[in-house]
């Protein structure tokens, strides 16, 4: 499954043995540190420092934001791959494989690579207590150095400020949204959260803001380090092209980017900061190496006859924007919307119902069976207060929930299924045959 494993029998108390699989060492890092998260930079830098002595030999770029941070990373290594370059992209969750997390050349990591940074890193932890994603960055980096990667794309996990991702000092950066999630660690207000993402910045660095409004914490903590920072609508603009198509317009330069499937002012963002990356790439090889930008899990179609989408948005921010696009997506047309909704208790599922609320027809609730997970009827409970469309229903798990919608879905009805990475992932599962699977 994505994210941290679901595993219940306890762990190994040393670690594995040589020729573990990735798996053992898995279960086994879930058991390395007291919680789960744990921000903070110090403990993580203690063991950079032994395995990179020195700032490794490669152009680093990191991604922040409370969304769209997938889609700029992801369009960024298509981009640099196309100019020929070396490149290695580290996101995070996982739908289905921890080797989706570190791509190295376009390729998952392999298990006998994977395996060998782990030991790596254990070996220069000396006693150091990493929690499982800060274990794994830093393996991402062991990984990436031994290939000779030339540019590292850099996905932060949470935040910015004190993710493990920010104990390396970018040479760009982007922010791609500021908005509320993760409250318990990031606070309550644009603001607040938007000083926490500037903090990947550095003095002097390019940066690119993808937020068409960002926070005055972020445009302030630019100035102070005098970053070069590229804001859209000013050093940049979107404006609608040919039929599904967006034109972005940098300086004299124009380009165009699809409108969808995926966020095009996240899509925008690594196009802007290309031209500074790879600025010989010509424009209509960048325009190609878009268009074949692909993300699993966002906005993906994965059944026909009922149609079945996709979606990884788990915030009321992404679930605006899933809304926009369902909305668009259906047109005049008379089908309905049909929602299978299932999602982690530390989230705003209130909100995300309330964006979500004025599209969707007829709402199936799927418990989640998996740490932080909602029951159904919890779920229920919680949703109560938005004003949804007809009576919500309540099923065990995303599979009932699934099944339940299709049974009812007529010609040219759409089910969504969305809400967290864990109920997508299981939706993929259901759906696609394994052989179509990442």
């Amino acid at each position: 499954m994505n994210q941290k494993g679901s595993e219940s029998s306890s762990a190994p108390v040393g670690p594995p043995a040589r020729g573990a699989s990735v798996q053992e060492w898995l279960h086994w890092l879930e058991a390395i540190h007291p919680t789960e998260i744990d921000l903070g930079l110090d403990r993580v830098l203690v063991v950079l420092r032994r395995l990179f002595p020195r700032k490794p030999q490669a152009r680093i770029i990191t991604v922040a934001g409370t969304n769209g941070k997938g889609t700029t990373v992801t369009a960024l290594e298509s981009i640099l791959l196309a100019a020929g370059r070396s490149t290695g992209a580290y996101m995070s969750p996982h739908l289905f494989r921890y080797n989706e997390r570190v791509r190295i050349g376009g390729q998952e990591i392999s298990d006998t690579a994977l395996v060998s940074a782990f030991e790596r890193v254990e070996a220069a932890r000396r006693g150091v207590t990493l929690t499982y994603f800060e274990f794994g960055t830093l393996a991402a980096f062991v990984a990436f150095a031994e290939a000779g990667v030339e540019d590292w794309v850099l996905e932060v996990g949470l935040g910015g400020r004190l993710d493990a991702v920010n104990v390396l000092d970018p040479d760009y950066a982007v922010i791609t949204s500021v908005d509320i999630d993760h409250v318990g660690f990031l606070g309550d207000n644009r603001e607040v959260i938007g000083f926490e993402k500037a903090g990947i910045l550095r003095p002097g660095i390019p940066a690119v803001c993808a937020d068409p409004n960002p926070p005055s914490s972020v445009l302030q903590q630019a100035s102070a380090q005098k970053v070069a920072l590229k804001l859209t609508g000013r050093d940049y603009t979107l404006a609608p092209g040919a039929p599904g198509q967006v034109l972005l317009s940098i300086g004299d330069e124009q380009v165009e980017l699809p409108a969808g499937p995926l966020p095009v002012q996240s899509v925008a963002a690594a196009a802007v900061l290309s031209r500074q990356l790879v600025p010989e790439l010509s424009l209509e090889s960048l325009r190609h190496a878009i268009g074949n930008v692909r993300v699993p899990g966002r906005f993906e179609t994965i059944h026909h006859n009922p149609d079945v989408i996709i979606d990884v948005g788990h915030n009321p921010h992404a679930a605006t924007w899933l809304a926009e696009n369902l909305r668009d997506l259906r047109g005049d047309s008379p089908g309905r919307i049909l929602a299978v909704y299932g999602a982690l208790g530390d989230k705003d599922v209130e909100g995300v119902a309330s964006a979500m609320s004025s599209v969707v027809d007829q709402w199936y609730l799927a418990g989640l069976d998996v740490p932080r997970g909602l029951d159904s009827d919890s779920l229920m409970k919680r949703i109560s207060t938005a004003a949804l469309q007809g009576k919500p229903g309540a099923f065990g798990s995303v599979s009932e929930a699934l099944s339940a919608a299709m049974e009812v879905a007529k010609s040219g009805d759409r089910i969504v299924v969305f809400g967290s990475f864990f109920t997508v992932a299981l939706a993929r599962e259901e759906l696609l045959p394994a052989s179509e699977a990442p």
